[in-house]
């Protein structure tokens, strides 16, 4: 009987052991843990205050930038003797140029590189290749390590790829350029897939999650959408409804924000369903996919129903440029009625590129196209 105690005490000890050797090799985890998680930079989590953030950030483009900078960073393999192209690849508005841009703002990018050359695939032709390889030489020509000079050249294919324009312009870059120097190009074509020394980057649209958790952030602003969970289904809603483009959800989500009202945003989703689904109906494609395509496009009016402002195309200007005064948004929910052809202001990218949206466009009245049309 004087056993029993000892060989329960020594069960105990053992069992202690154990939870202490478990206990261990936790503690061990987690420091590991740590330590993987110091190596990365830090993401502050601010919920009520993240709309300000998105406003002067890229959203939703943290891979992609790292493989982008990755590619800029890495050194040149010993004794290679071709210049890097990096392809990125993606259909329109879904932010290529923004990407580079971003990242060309990086800080060890601009250490890394000694010039950043901007082209498009205008500027292919030889005595722009020409101009600029000497305007490059002329700048350098007093630095001490001319060979420690590298530039990269970011090329954005705004139109067809043209691959015999493509040879010249890969060609004069490796006649001129130091080595360590690299090229990034653009373009909604994957015919620039099979330029490049590295595999292609391919870009696509946020998900159905990532675009509602921008659109949500940007549409309530300071206040927790949990907090109104009517007006959370709302906007959930109204962002099916746009199709995640980045443009017009930034529009409508600031709408929104100033109109902070179950009221007026049962009133816009309304609006914008019936508005859709005219253009569907009259047109055959959503209006998202017309501008997004850069094709004419008819937008409905909320406040002046008999009106429709015809958009016959858009471009692009950078933020030095001079702008229109008057807004898309303004036309689209007030009650401005401007005449003849006019240019009107989409949206200022408040981020890298720059970008300011300019519409072209002429107020429509259906009334009158219904009755001409009856006529003919």
């Amino acid at each position: 009987m004087s056993m029993m105690p000892t060989i329960r005490n020594t069960h105990i000890l053992e069992q202690l052991q154990d939870a202490l050797d478990n206990l261990s090799y936790m503690i061990l985890d987690v420091k590991e843990l740590v330590v993987f998680l110091t190596s990365y930079p830090r993401l502050y989590r601010q919920p009520y205050s993240m709309h300000l953030l998105l406003h002067n950030c890229m959203f939703g483009r943290q891979m992609e930038a790292e493989l982008v900078l990755n590619f800029l960073l890495q050194a040149r393999p010993h004794g290679a003797e071709e210049l890097e192209v990096l392809p990125i690849v993606g259909p329109g508005r879904v932010g290529k140029s923004t990407l580079v841009a971003n990242v060309c703002k990086d800080e060890r990018v601009r250490d890394q590189f000694s010039e950043i050359l901007f082209l498009s695939d205008h500027d292919f032709r030889d005595e722009k290749l020409m101009h600029l390889w000497e305007g490059c030489a002329k700048k350098f020509q007093n630095c001490t390590a001319i060979k420690d000079v590298r530039v990269l050249v970011v090329v954005e294919v705004a139109g067809d790829f043209n691959e015999g324009e493509w040879k010249r312009l890969y060609s004069s870059s490796k006649q001129f350029l130091t080595s360590g120097s690299k090229i990034i190009i653009t373009s909604r074509s994957k015919k620039i897939t099979k330029v490049g020394t590295r595999s292609a980057l391919m870009l696509k649209y946020l998900s159905d999650e990532a675009y509602w958790y921008f659109f949500k952030t940007l549409a309530f602003g300071s206040t927790d959408p949990m907090m109104h969970p009517r007006m959370a289904c709302l906007a959930m809603e109204i962002a099916r409804v746009l199709q995640r483009p980045f443009i017009t959800g930034t529009i409508t989500a600031g709408l929104m924000r100033d109109n902070f009202d179950t009221h007026f945003w049962c009133k816009l989703l309304a609006f914008l369903r019936g508005f859709v689904k005219w253009h569907v109906s009259r047109f055959g494609e959503d209006p998202s996919n017309c501008l997004n395509q850069n094709k004419p496009a008819h937008l409905r009016r909320m406040i002046r129903t008999s009106e429709a402002i015809m958009v016959y195309g858009w471009y692009e200007c950078r933020s030095q440029e001079e702008v229109p005064k008057m807004r898309l948004q303004n036309l689209m929910y007030g009650r401005a009625k401007p005449s003849g052809r006019f240019e009107t202001l989409a949206w200022s990218s408040p981020i890298p590129s720059y970008y300011s949206y300019i519409f072209a466009c002429e107020i429509e009245d259906l009334k009158n196209t219904a009755v001409k049309r009856k006529r003919s």
